[in-house]
C-alpha cells in the first residue's frame, strides 16, 4: 500500500514536471535558422508568382489573380489592400503565405 502511494506520488510529480516543460521544446524548435527559411521558402512572391500560383491561394480568383499581376511590382504586401486590389478579408486570409521579394533597380 505504501509502496503505491510512493509510486503514484512521483508519478504525478513527474507527469507536472513534463508538463510544465512542454510549452518551452516548441520555442527552442521553432526559433531556429532552419525553420525559419523552411517557412519562407513556402512563402508564394507575389511580384513573380504565376496567376495559377496565385489561384492556388484561398480566396483568390482568376480575377484577383489577374488584378494582383497588373498591379505589380509591390513593395509591401498590404499594397495588395492599400491599391484596392484585394479586399482586407481575403488579405487577412493569405497574408501569411505570401511576401514580396524587393526588388532590386539597376
Amino acid at each position: 500500500m505504501r509502496s503505491t502511494i510512493v509510486r503514484s506520488t512521483l508519478s504525478a510529480g513527474l507527469g507536472s514536471v513534463l508538463l510544465l516543460a512542454l510549452p518551452l521544446f516548441p520555442l527552442a524548435v521553432t526559433d531556429s535558422p532552419v525553420v525559419q527559411a523552411a517557412e519562407q521558402a513556402d512563402l508564394l512572391d507575389i511580384n513573380q508568382a504565376t496567376a495559377d500560383q496565385l489561384k492556388a491561394l484561398p480566396g483568390i480568383s482568376e480575377a484577383y489573380s489577374e488584378q494582383i499581376i497588373k498591379g505589380r511590382p509591390y513593395q509591401q504586401k498590404d499594397e495588395l489592400v492599400k491599391k484596392k486590389i484585394l479586399p482586407r478579408a481575403t488579405y487577412e486570409g493569405i497574408k501569411y503565405k505570401i511576401m514580396v521579394e524587393q526588388v532590386k533597380q539597376k
